[in-house]
């Protein structure tokens, strides 16, 4: 069986884990020391409002985007990576698909040309 990690796919991946150590890191610190984390993000400035309204909005955009690709290339369970990210983050969940995306791609390309 040929293996589909491509290059492009391995740097999705790594940027993945690095979305999910990064983001948990943080996750992880806010919890030990019992900090409002919700309340942090909406009520620490103006600037942290601004990048908090700017990265809803990529990750709503990011998801609608896995939706829509998984089900027009045929993934199965492309919804499973926004539940996922509301659990774990969209830094990681996103790259994550993309590293998938690109497996799924080189597989049926490498299908389409066993049957030509």
């Amino acid at each position: 069986m040929t293996r589909h990690w491509t290059p492009l796919a391995v740097v999705y991946l790594v940027l993945a884990v690095v979305g999910l150590i990064g983001t948990w890191t943080f996750n992880v610190l806010a919890i030990t020391q019992m900090v409002d984390f919700v309340g942090d993000l909406v009520g620490s400035g103006p600037a942290v409002s601004s990048i908090t309204v700017d990265l809803l909005i990529v990750a709503i955009a990011g998801s609608v985007f896995i939706i829509v690709e998984a089900r027009r290339i045929g993934m199965r369970r492309g919804w499973l990576y926004v539940v996922l990210s509301a659990v774990t983050a969209f830094a990681f969940t996103f790259p994550l698909f993309l590293a998938m995306r690109q497996r799924h791609l080189t597989r049926l390309t490498t299908e389409a040309r066993r049957r030509a």
